[in-house]
Protein backbone atom coordinates (compact mmCIF):
# COMPACT_ATOMS: atom_id res chain seq x y z
CA UNK A 1 0.00 0.00 0.00
CA UNK A 2 1.94 3.69 -1.25
CA UNK A 3 2.54 5.55 1.83
CA UNK A 4 0.07 8.40 1.21
CA UNK A 5 -2.34 5.77 1.76
CA UNK A 6 -1.56 4.47 4.72
CA UNK A 7 -4.10 4.47 7.93
CA UNK A 8 -3.22 7.71 9.28
CA UNK A 9 -3.91 6.12 12.75
CA UNK A 10 -1.15 3.87 11.82
CA UNK A 11 1.51 6.50 11.93
CA UNK A 12 3.50 6.38 15.57
CA UNK A 13 3.61 10.39 16.03
CA UNK A 14 -0.18 10.59 15.46
CA UNK A 15 -0.79 7.16 18.38
CA UNK A 16 1.14 8.96 20.19
CA UNK A 17 -0.99 12.04 20.03
CA UNK A 18 -4.27 10.24 20.00
CA UNK A 19 -3.36 8.75 23.07
CA UNK A 20 -2.23 11.84 24.85
CA UNK A 21 -5.30 13.64 24.13
CA UNK A 22 -7.54 10.62 25.03
CA UNK A 23 -6.11 10.44 28.44
CA UNK A 24 -6.30 14.27 28.65
CA UNK A 25 -9.75 14.69 27.00
CA UNK A 26 -10.90 11.97 29.46
CA UNK A 27 -10.14 14.32 32.33
CA UNK A 28 -12.08 17.21 30.96
CA UNK A 29 -14.97 14.89 30.34
CA UNK A 30 -15.56 13.07 33.74
CA UNK A 31 -16.01 16.46 35.61
CA UNK A 32 -17.69 18.38 33.04
CA UNK A 33 -21.67 17.23 33.85
CA UNK A 34 -20.66 15.82 37.14
CA UNK A 35 -18.93 18.70 38.56
CA UNK A 36 -21.62 21.00 38.95
CA UNK A 37 -23.91 18.53 40.42
CA UNK A 38 -21.17 17.84 42.81
CA UNK A 39 -21.33 21.50 43.74
CA UNK A 40 -25.19 21.39 43.85
CA UNK A 41 -24.82 18.92 46.41
CA UNK A 42 -22.70 20.65 48.75
CA UNK A 43 -25.46 23.54 49.01
CA UNK A 44 -24.83 25.55 45.77
CA UNK A 45 -27.15 26.79 43.96
CA UNK A 46 -28.36 25.56 40.42
CA UNK A 47 -27.90 29.35 39.14
CA UNK A 48 -23.91 29.11 40.50
CA UNK A 49 -23.29 25.84 39.74
CA UNK A 50 -22.12 26.31 36.01
CA UNK A 51 -19.38 28.69 37.28
CA UNK A 52 -17.20 25.54 37.89
CA UNK A 53 -17.03 24.85 34.14
CA UNK A 54 -17.21 28.83 33.30
CA UNK A 55 -13.84 29.32 35.17
CA UNK A 56 -12.04 26.27 33.57
CA UNK A 57 -13.43 27.12 30.21
CA UNK A 58 -12.28 31.30 30.68
CA UNK A 59 -9.16 30.22 32.03
CA UNK A 60 -8.61 28.20 28.85
CA UNK A 61 -9.85 31.20 26.52
CA UNK A 62 -7.32 33.18 27.73
CA UNK A 63 -4.78 31.21 27.78
CA UNK A 64 -4.84 29.48 24.45
CA UNK A 65 -3.97 32.77 23.12
CA UNK A 66 -0.27 32.46 24.15
CA UNK A 67 0.08 28.92 23.59
CA UNK A 68 1.01 28.81 19.82
CA UNK A 69 3.72 31.59 20.73
CA UNK A 70 4.70 29.53 23.98
CA UNK A 71 5.15 26.46 21.33
CA UNK A 72 7.46 28.37 19.17
CA UNK A 73 9.91 28.80 22.02
CA UNK A 74 9.89 25.80 24.09
CA UNK A 75 8.59 23.75 21.72
CA UNK A 76 5.67 21.33 21.40
CA UNK A 77 6.32 18.32 23.56
CA UNK A 78 7.47 20.67 26.68
CA UNK A 79 4.41 22.84 26.72
CA UNK A 80 2.00 20.28 26.15
CA UNK A 81 3.76 18.30 28.93
CA UNK A 82 3.13 21.00 31.53
CA UNK A 83 -0.40 21.80 30.30
CA UNK A 84 -1.09 18.09 31.17
CA UNK A 85 0.39 18.49 34.17
CA UNK A 86 -1.81 21.38 34.94
CA UNK A 87 -5.06 19.99 33.78
CA UNK A 88 -4.44 16.37 35.67
CA UNK A 89 -2.95 17.34 38.71
CA UNK A 90 -5.22 18.98 40.59
CA UNK A 91 -8.26 16.92 39.59
CA UNK A 92 -8.10 15.09 42.56
CA UNK A 93 -8.33 18.11 45.02
CA UNK A 94 -11.71 18.25 44.24
CA UNK A 95 -13.14 15.38 46.40
CA UNK A 96 -11.04 17.69 49.30
CA UNK A 97 -14.13 20.40 49.21
CA UNK A 98 -18.00 21.78 48.03
CA UNK A 99 -16.64 24.92 48.96
CA UNK A 100 -17.92 26.43 45.66
CA UNK A 101 -14.71 28.91 45.21
CA UNK A 102 -12.77 26.30 46.46
CA UNK A 103 -13.82 23.99 43.26
CA UNK A 104 -13.20 27.49 41.13
CA UNK A 105 -9.98 27.81 41.90
CA UNK A 106 -9.11 24.34 40.97
CA UNK A 107 -10.66 24.69 37.35
CA UNK A 108 -9.04 27.85 36.78
CA UNK A 109 -5.60 25.83 36.91
CA UNK A 110 -6.89 23.14 35.07
CA UNK A 111 -8.24 25.30 32.33
CA UNK A 112 -5.02 26.36 31.64
CA UNK A 113 -4.06 22.97 30.95
CA UNK A 114 -6.74 22.43 29.07
CA UNK A 115 -5.91 25.16 26.72
CA UNK A 116 -2.89 23.75 25.69
CA UNK A 117 -3.93 20.53 25.36
CA UNK A 118 -6.68 21.86 22.67
CA UNK A 119 -4.12 24.41 20.77
CA UNK A 120 -1.33 21.78 20.50
CA UNK A 121 -3.33 18.72 19.50
CA UNK A 122 -5.32 20.42 16.61
CA UNK A 123 -1.99 21.87 15.23
CA UNK A 124 -0.20 18.39 15.30
CA UNK A 125 -3.35 16.85 13.90
CA UNK A 126 -3.43 18.80 10.88
CA UNK A 127 0.76 19.41 10.66
CA UNK A 128 1.12 15.64 10.97
CA UNK A 129 -1.06 14.67 8.31
CA UNK A 130 -0.87 15.24 4.55
CA UNK A 131 -2.98 18.56 3.19
CA UNK A 132 -5.27 16.18 1.32
CA UNK A 133 -6.04 14.15 4.17
CA UNK A 134 -6.87 17.08 6.81
CA UNK A 135 -10.68 16.15 6.54
CA UNK A 136 -9.52 12.51 7.58
CA UNK A 137 -7.14 13.48 9.85
CA UNK A 138 -9.33 15.91 11.81
CA UNK A 139 -12.07 12.87 11.33
CA UNK A 140 -9.87 10.13 13.29
CA UNK A 141 -8.84 12.93 15.66
CA UNK A 142 -12.68 13.84 16.48
CA UNK A 143 -13.30 10.65 16.79
CA UNK A 144 -10.08 9.60 19.18
CA UNK A 145 -11.67 12.27 21.83
CA UNK A 146 -15.12 11.14 21.41
CA UNK A 147 -13.98 7.96 23.09
CA UNK A 148 -13.77 9.84 26.24
CA UNK A 149 -16.74 11.85 26.07
CA UNK A 150 -18.51 8.90 24.79
CA UNK A 151 -17.70 7.12 28.34
CA UNK A 152 -16.37 10.12 30.61
CA UNK A 153 -19.29 12.12 30.81
CA UNK A 154 -21.96 9.45 31.60
CA UNK A 155 -19.69 7.58 33.29
CA UNK A 156 -18.84 10.53 35.78
CA UNK A 157 -22.41 11.32 36.21
CA UNK A 158 -23.32 7.84 37.49
CA UNK A 159 -20.12 7.98 39.88
CA UNK A 160 -22.08 11.46 41.13
CA UNK A 161 -25.47 9.98 41.79
CA UNK A 162 -24.24 6.93 43.42
CA UNK A 163 -22.44 8.92 45.51
CA UNK A 164 -18.47 8.14 44.67
CA UNK A 165 -17.72 11.61 43.09
CA UNK A 166 -14.08 10.98 44.66
CA UNK A 167 -13.40 8.15 41.88
CA UNK A 168 -14.37 10.41 39.00
CA UNK A 169 -12.19 13.17 40.63
CA UNK A 170 -9.11 10.71 41.17
CA UNK A 171 -9.84 8.85 37.60
CA UNK A 172 -9.72 12.62 36.43
CA UNK A 173 -5.74 12.54 37.19
CA UNK A 174 -4.93 10.70 34.10
CA UNK A 175 -3.47 13.24 32.13
CA UNK A 176 -0.08 12.96 34.15
CA UNK A 177 0.28 9.97 33.22
CA UNK A 178 0.81 10.87 29.34
CA UNK A 179 3.20 13.03 30.30
CA UNK A 180 6.08 11.09 29.17
CA UNK A 181 4.60 10.70 25.63
CA UNK A 182 3.81 14.26 25.19
CA UNK A 183 7.72 15.01 25.41
CA UNK A 184 8.51 12.58 22.86
CA UNK A 185 6.65 14.74 20.33
CA UNK A 186 8.67 17.39 21.42
CA UNK A 187 10.97 15.88 18.22
CA UNK A 188 8.44 16.71 15.60
CA UNK A 189 9.14 20.03 13.24
CA UNK A 190 5.69 21.28 12.35
CA UNK A 191 3.75 22.11 15.24
CA UNK A 192 6.86 25.01 15.96
CA UNK A 193 6.94 25.80 12.49
CA UNK A 194 3.33 26.60 12.89
CA UNK A 195 3.22 28.11 15.48
CA UNK A 196 6.03 30.50 14.11
CA UNK A 197 3.59 31.55 11.35
CA UNK A 198 1.46 32.69 14.32
CA UNK A 199 4.16 35.76 14.89
CA UNK A 200 4.97 36.57 11.10
CA UNK A 201 1.60 36.04 9.70
CA UNK A 202 -1.33 39.10 9.85
CA UNK A 203 -2.78 38.24 13.22
CA UNK A 204 -6.02 40.97 12.86
CA UNK A 205 -6.33 39.31 9.18
CA UNK A 206 -6.47 35.41 10.36
CA UNK A 207 -8.66 36.34 13.23
CA UNK A 208 -10.87 38.04 11.32
CA UNK A 209 -11.14 35.19 8.70
CA UNK A 210 -12.00 32.60 11.32
CA UNK A 211 -14.77 34.42 13.30
CA UNK A 212 -17.17 33.69 10.91
CA UNK A 213 -16.72 29.70 11.19
CA UNK A 214 -16.00 30.11 14.95
CA UNK A 215 -19.65 32.14 15.47
CA UNK A 216 -21.73 28.95 14.09
CA UNK A 217 -19.47 26.65 16.13
CA UNK A 218 -19.98 29.19 19.54
CA UNK A 219 -23.48 29.00 18.75
CA UNK A 220 -23.96 25.50 18.72
CA UNK A 221 -21.49 24.69 21.38
CA UNK A 222 -23.32 27.19 24.03
CA UNK A 223 -26.30 24.71 23.85
CA UNK A 224 -23.97 21.74 24.34
CA UNK A 225 -22.71 23.18 27.19
CA UNK A 226 -26.38 23.83 28.87
CA UNK A 227 -27.11 20.29 27.89
CA UNK A 228 -24.06 18.59 29.84
CA UNK A 229 -24.35 20.82 32.81
CA UNK A 230 -28.10 21.04 33.63
CA UNK A 231 -29.50 18.22 32.43
CA UNK A 232 -28.02 16.08 35.02
CA UNK A 233 -29.21 18.58 37.67
CA UNK A 234 -32.62 18.59 36.04
CA UNK A 235 -33.37 14.67 36.07
CA UNK A 236 -30.89 13.63 38.73
CA UNK A 237 -32.71 10.78 39.33
CA UNK A 238 -33.31 7.54 37.12
CA UNK A 239 -31.09 6.57 33.62
CA UNK A 240 -32.62 9.79 31.50
CA UNK A 241 -29.24 11.71 32.29
CA UNK A 242 -26.81 9.54 31.74
CA UNK A 243 -28.44 7.49 28.80
CA UNK A 244 -28.94 10.60 27.07
CA UNK A 245 -25.16 11.96 27.75
CA UNK A 246 -24.42 8.32 26.11
CA UNK A 247 -26.12 9.02 22.69
CA UNK A 248 -24.98 12.36 22.38
CA UNK A 249 -21.41 11.56 22.92
CA UNK A 250 -21.95 8.35 20.54
CA UNK A 251 -23.50 10.52 17.79
CA UNK A 252 -20.98 13.17 18.01
CA UNK A 253 -18.15 10.52 17.74
CA UNK A 254 -20.04 9.53 14.30
CA UNK A 255 -20.77 12.94 13.04
CA UNK A 256 -17.88 14.35 13.36
CA UNK A 257 -15.92 11.50 11.72
CA UNK A 258 -18.08 11.05 8.97
CA UNK A 259 -18.27 14.82 8.05
CA UNK A 260 -14.15 14.27 8.06
CA UNK A 261 -14.54 11.62 5.14
CA UNK A 262 -17.31 13.43 3.28
CA UNK A 263 -15.63 16.91 3.32
CA UNK A 264 -12.18 15.22 1.67
CA UNK A 265 -14.39 14.09 -0.98
CA UNK A 266 -17.25 16.49 -1.67
CA UNK A 267 -17.17 19.97 -1.70
CA UNK A 268 -19.58 23.02 -1.19
CA UNK A 269 -20.81 25.90 0.50
CA UNK A 270 -23.97 23.68 1.85
CA UNK A 271 -21.96 21.09 3.99
CA UNK A 272 -21.23 23.12 6.93
CA UNK A 273 -24.94 25.48 6.67
CA UNK A 274 -26.76 21.73 6.51
CA UNK A 275 -24.74 20.55 10.19
CA UNK A 276 -26.10 23.56 11.54
CA UNK A 277 -29.55 23.31 10.65
CA UNK A 278 -29.41 19.37 11.72
CA UNK A 279 -27.99 20.78 15.54
CA UNK A 280 -31.49 23.31 15.15
CA UNK A 281 -33.50 20.60 14.69
CA UNK A 282 -31.81 18.31 17.78
CA UNK A 283 -32.15 21.10 19.94
CA UNK A 284 -35.65 22.30 19.03
CA UNK A 285 -36.86 18.10 19.76
CA UNK A 286 -34.95 18.02 22.99
CA UNK A 287 -36.39 21.23 24.20
CA UNK A 288 -39.57 19.76 23.08
CA UNK A 289 -38.91 16.12 24.68
CA UNK A 290 -38.30 17.99 28.05
CA UNK A 291 -41.08 19.80 28.52
CA UNK A 292 -43.21 16.37 28.22
CA UNK A 293 -41.51 15.58 31.54
CA UNK A 294 -41.36 11.92 31.92
CA UNK A 295 -43.68 9.74 29.71
CA UNK A 296 -42.48 6.97 28.21
CA UNK A 297 -42.46 8.91 24.75
CA UNK A 298 -41.08 11.55 25.73
CA UNK A 299 -38.01 9.69 27.19
CA UNK A 300 -38.06 8.17 23.54
CA UNK A 301 -38.19 11.45 21.97
CA UNK A 302 -35.55 12.75 24.54
CA UNK A 303 -32.74 10.16 23.10
CA UNK A 304 -33.92 10.42 19.68
CA UNK A 305 -33.18 14.38 19.77
CA UNK A 306 -29.69 13.98 22.13
CA UNK A 307 -28.51 11.95 18.43
CA UNK A 308 -29.79 14.10 15.91
CA UNK A 309 -28.23 17.00 18.17
CA UNK A 310 -24.99 15.32 18.18
CA UNK A 311 -24.59 13.90 14.58
CA UNK A 312 -25.19 17.95 13.70
CA UNK A 313 -22.64 18.90 16.84
CA UNK A 314 -20.02 16.61 15.91
CA UNK A 315 -20.53 17.72 11.84
CA UNK A 316 -20.14 21.27 12.82
CA UNK A 317 -16.86 20.91 14.93
CA UNK A 318 -15.30 18.63 11.82
CA UNK A 319 -16.26 21.51 9.37
CA UNK A 320 -16.27 24.66 11.21
CA UNK A 321 -12.44 23.73 11.87
CA UNK A 322 -11.78 23.06 8.10
CA UNK A 323 -13.22 26.17 7.37
CA UNK A 324 -11.38 27.85 9.70
CA UNK A 325 -8.15 26.65 8.83
CA UNK A 326 -8.23 27.30 5.20
CA UNK A 327 -9.49 30.58 5.47
CA UNK A 328 -7.19 31.52 7.61
CA UNK A 329 -3.80 29.90 5.40
CA UNK A 330 -1.25 27.64 6.16
CA UNK A 331 0.79 30.51 7.52
CA UNK A 332 -1.82 31.58 10.07
CA UNK A 333 -2.84 28.10 11.31
CA UNK A 334 -1.58 28.35 14.44
CA UNK A 335 -4.32 31.22 15.03
CA UNK A 336 -6.41 29.40 13.21
CA UNK A 337 -6.28 26.43 16.13
CA UNK A 338 -6.54 29.12 18.78
CA UNK A 339 -9.23 31.26 17.23
CA UNK A 340 -11.51 27.96 16.69
CA UNK A 341 -10.58 26.56 20.15
CA UNK A 342 -11.42 29.65 22.02
CA UNK A 343 -15.16 29.60 19.89
CA UNK A 344 -15.49 26.43 21.07
CA UNK A 345 -14.42 26.16 24.92
CA UNK A 346 -16.08 29.59 25.19
CA UNK A 347 -19.71 28.21 23.91
CA UNK A 348 -19.32 25.54 26.08
CA UNK A 349 -18.46 27.96 29.33
CA UNK A 350 -21.17 30.28 28.42
CA UNK A 351 -23.91 27.20 28.02
CA UNK A 352 -22.68 26.27 31.59
CA UNK A 353 -23.16 29.35 32.90
CA UNK A 354 -26.05 31.07 31.01
CA UNK A 355 -28.38 27.86 29.80
CA UNK A 356 -27.84 26.80 33.90
CA UNK A 357 -28.97 30.68 35.19
CA UNK A 358 -31.67 30.94 32.52
CA UNK A 359 -32.96 27.57 33.10
CA UNK A 360 -33.48 28.35 37.34
CA UNK A 361 -35.97 31.14 36.08
CA UNK A 362 -39.63 31.16 35.23
CA UNK A 363 -38.51 29.88 31.41
CA UNK A 364 -37.20 26.61 32.93
CA UNK A 365 -34.41 24.29 31.05
CA UNK A 366 -36.81 23.41 27.98
CA UNK A 367 -37.74 26.66 27.73
CA UNK A 368 -33.88 28.00 27.76
CA UNK A 369 -33.18 25.27 24.68
CA UNK A 370 -35.86 26.32 22.51
CA UNK A 371 -34.05 30.11 23.17
CA UNK A 372 -30.95 27.83 21.98
CA UNK A 373 -32.34 26.37 18.76
CA UNK A 374 -33.44 29.94 17.57
CA UNK A 375 -29.69 31.37 18.22
CA UNK A 376 -28.35 28.60 16.36
CA UNK A 377 -30.54 29.03 13.45
CA UNK A 378 -29.67 32.64 12.98
CA UNK A 379 -25.77 31.44 12.33
CA UNK A 380 -26.77 29.65 9.30
CA UNK A 381 -26.46 32.46 6.80
CA UNK A 382 -22.97 33.34 8.19
CA UNK A 383 -22.00 29.80 8.04
CA UNK A 384 -22.80 29.94 4.25
CA UNK A 385 -21.09 32.85 3.44
CA UNK A 386 -18.14 31.47 5.41
CA UNK A 387 -18.21 28.31 3.44
CA UNK A 388 -18.80 29.92 0.34
CA UNK A 389 -15.29 32.24 0.89
CA UNK A 390 -13.46 28.83 2.10
CA UNK A 391 -13.71 27.22 -1.46
CA UNK A 392 -10.88 27.36 -3.76
CA UNK A 393 -11.77 29.42 -6.89
CA UNK A 394 -14.58 27.64 -9.42
CA UNK A 395 -15.69 25.55 -6.64
CA UNK A 396 -18.65 27.13 -5.68
CA UNK A 397 -21.36 24.48 -5.60
CA UNK A 398 -20.72 20.46 -4.78
CA UNK A 399 -18.16 18.70 -6.30
CA UNK A 400 -16.66 15.24 -6.31
CA UNK A 401 -12.98 15.26 -5.77
CA UNK A 402 -10.56 12.87 -7.19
Amino acid sequence: MPAEQTALWRLPLIRRLLVVSVLGFASFDLTLASLPSWAVAGGVGVGAAGLVTTALLLATVLVQTVVPSLVARLGSGRVLALGLLALGGPAPLYAVSQNLWWLVALSVVRGCGFAVLTVVGTLLTFSLAPPDRHGESVGIYGLALAVPNLLAVPAGVALMQAGWFSWAAVLAGAPVLAIPLALGLGSTRTAATVADGHQASGLRAAVLAVLSPATALLAVTVAAGGVFTVLPIERPSGQLATVALLVLGLTTAVGRWRAGRVSDRVTGPWLLPASVLVSVLGTGLLAFGLLLHDSAGAVTLVLVAAAIFGLGQGAVQNLSLLNAFARAGVGRASTASAVWNAGYDTGTGLGAFAVGAVSSTVIGFPGTLAGCAVVIALTVPIALRSSRAALPPGRGRGTQSE
